[in-house]
């Protein structure tokens, strides 16, 4: 059965996430809801063109005014005008650039596809590419200036994502996954279907990722057994506005967290299998647990997603 979180329930706000951004238009300068603080997580996707001689520039902005020109607490530069891509970070404050840091070695050239992801900490601010760790920035202004994301340059922007940080990792040296966005996809098509072929195991995360449609009837997970037993669902209710976890024996159980499933709203389902069971997080914020025992994980071999959703990304 469900049990809640401890402590108390975060304030309703803390579960709004801003929308992706598709195929924007560049340069292009954007409001960052709620400003940046250490676990918030975005991601650029999109493609550098084939005859990019000069290079592009996305910049963490205290403003977007134009004149005085705002600072710019984080100067991500990467260049592709000579033989060695590199990347330039570096900060502007009272309209003087400080001291440019250089990192050689970028696994990224004219022409290919990247995945770009920016994770705020405490301290710094790490930046993976393509996956892989590529080099992290000591924050020189304050995090909490920064409301304002420009993305400027001769560069091909696919999505533009605001996200948290996995709520369940504490400590933990691995570095986060970002699992690209897709638009229109014929993967995505729901009511879709993902294959388990070996189940789930401790560790294993599900994402989904989507938007409300403007007038939802219904939306459900389901994870189905091998054997002839009935789905696990996580049930959303837009009629009474809960959410419910229903076990494979037709027990209801309500989740008491904030009701975030409103029409034409951006939402992140986060599913962490433990020892024993399943972690739910939404939006970022850990909800509630289930026990199942890691013999019935091991079960689980089909997921499927189904209702008044658009999805964006699946990943299992």
């Amino acid at each position: 059965m469900w049990r809640g979180e401890g402590g108390l329930d975060p304030l309703p706000d803390s579960f709004i996430l801003q929308p992706p951004i598709f195929y924007p238009v560049i340069p292009y300068v954007t409001t960052i809801f709620g400003g940046l603080r250490a676990g918030k997580m975005v991601m650029v996707q999109g493609v550098v063109p084939p005859d990019a001689h000069a290079r592009f520039q996305i910049d963490f902005q205290c403003g977007c005014s134009l004149q005085p020109r705002p600072d710019i607490a984080i100067h991500f530069n990467p260049r592709f005008y000579t033989n060695k891509p590199h990347v330039i970070c570096n900060t502007l404050n009272c309209g003087r650039w400080q001291r440019e840091a250089r990192w050689p070695g970028l696994a990224m050239g004219r022409g290919d596809s990247f995945l770009i992801l920016f994770l705020f900490g405490n301290e710094d601010v790490k930046v993976s590419v393509n996956g892989q760790h590529f080099l992290h920035y000591p924050y020189r202004l304050p995090l909490s200036r920064v409301d304002t994301l420009g993305v400027y340059g001769h560069i091909f922007v696919k999505a533009i994502g605001f996200l948290n940080s996995n709520p369940f990792v504490e400590g933990g040296t691995e570095y986060p996954t970002g699992h690209p966005f897709l638009l229109k996809s014929s993967r995505l098509a729901v009511p879709c279907t993902w294959p388990l072929p070996q189940g789930l195991w401790p560790g294993q995360v599900i994402v989904v990722r989507g938007l409300v449609c403007p007038n939802p009837q219904e939306f459900t997970l389901s994870l189905q057994d091998d054997s002839a037993q009935r789905p696990m669902k996580l049930e959303v209710s837009f009629r009474n506005r809960t959410l419910a976890w229903i076990s494979p024996w037709g027990r209801k159980e309500l989740i008491s967290a904030p009701f975030l499933f409103h029409p034409q709203r951006f939402f992140e389902v986060l599913l962490l299998c433990w020892d024993n069971g399943l972690k739910l997080a939404l939006n970022g914020n850990a909800v509630g647990a289930a026990s199942l025992g890691q013999r019935a994980l091991g079960r689980l071999r089909v997921l499927r997603i189904s209702g008044s959703v658009e999805l964006y990304c699946v990943h299992c």
